[in-house]
């Protein structure tokens, strides 16, 4: 079912690469500027192409995927909060946090898969980009809400409702003002008004690079990735087992939605499952710092960068592939 030589594409082997150049202390760094430079150029292509391919899709189908992407996105949190704070028995801040980050989604896992799919030319359905920055914002809106419950309960009754709904709708504006959500968001509606003739002008930029970039940007998250590995002992064995356990439940849910409500294709079944499996390290934690600041950085961190996106792009994504496949017989 599941075969070595699905790891041995470039993207994959650039992410273990940079994982070694950390663990051997190698003197290679890479700046958090350059490294948000490659995620913008990212999101920019991968919503231009989104948006060409819009062109032609049907309204009832698109309606549908953004359907879906909520439902897989606020079910994920809700399931996450369930196991950390019940079965794990962790602070509910610390839950609503994790479940921000796992009912999200990680660009570097998704475009990771897209390039699984394109060395086995594999297509898929033009919705995913717009499934991709759907699911940025539910989960996370869900994890600040869960938080806020929280911690009303714990405030005397005599805080300043006022003050709260202020600091709701800021919570909320910042989500869907970030910067990841409004360059995806923006470049999907470009690349569906914008005249063909100019789209093909700057597709060899936007386009024929896209491949490279992202096996740098990979390797730069194999490092990033690598600098947690010391951090995965102070968390626990439940939450290593969480780290690994949530997206292949993720993945399965996002399989099961994708052919049995949206009818997809093998390379869409794969793509949904990642998006069900992958957690945000990005939108999700620069909200989380700010609207949760009682929750534990390290922990959810930790979880969604040294532990499930290592393993999404190593084990998880030709797992879903092989079980899109399996399940597109039936």
């Amino acid at each position: 079912m599941f075969y070595f030589s699905n790891l041995l594409v470039p993207p994959i082997l650039f992410f273990a690469l940079g994982f070694i150049i950390h663990l051997v202390k190698s003197d290679l760094k890479f700046s958090s500027e350059f490294i948000s430079g490659l995620s913008a150029y990212l999101i920019i292509g991968i919503g231009l192409h989104g948006g060409i391919t819009l062109r032609n899709a049907q309204l009832d189908m698109a309606l549908m995927s953004v359907f879906v992407a909520l439902i897989l996105g606020i079910v994920q949190a809700f399931i996450a909060y369930f196991l950390i704070s019940r079965v794990g028995r962790f602070d509910r801040f610390n839950a609503a946090a994790v479940a921000a980050h796992y009912g999200s989604v990680s660009l570097g896992t998704f475009l990771a898969a897209v390039s699984f799919l394109s060395e086995k030319c594999i297509p898929y359905e033009s919705y995913l980009t717009m499934m991709l920055a759907i699911m940025e914002v539910p989960s996370i809106i869900v994890g600040v809400i869960l938080a806020k419950i929280s911690r009303k309960k714990e405030i005397s009754q005599s805080v300043d409702v006022q003050n709260n709904n202020s600091e709701s709708h800021s919570v909320i504006r910042e989500v869907f003002t970030s910067g990841s959500i409004m360059l995806l968001v923006g470049t999907i509606v470009i690349g569906y008004l914008a005249q063909i003739n100019g789209l093909n002008a700057i597709e060899p930029f936007f386009g024929g690079m896209f491949n490279g970039v992202l096996c740098i940007f990979l390797m730069c998250m194999g490092i990033e990735a690598a600098k947690r590995i010391h951090e995965v002992y102070k968390i626990g064995l439940f939450l290593i087992a969480f780290g690994i356990f949530m997206p292949i439940v993720g993945g399965l849910l996002g399989l099961v939605l994708a052919k049995y409500i949206l009818d997809f294709s093998i390379g869409g079944m794969t793509l949904v499952a990642v998006l069900g499996a992958s957690a945000s390290y990005i939108a999700a934690t620069a909200v989380v710092k700010k609207a949760i600041p009682e929750a534990n950085p390290t922990l959810y961190l930790t979880l969604s960068l040294g532990i499930t996106f290592p393993f999404n792009v190593t084990i998880g994504i030709p797992l879903f592939f092989k079980l899109a496949q399996l399940l597109a017989v039936y």
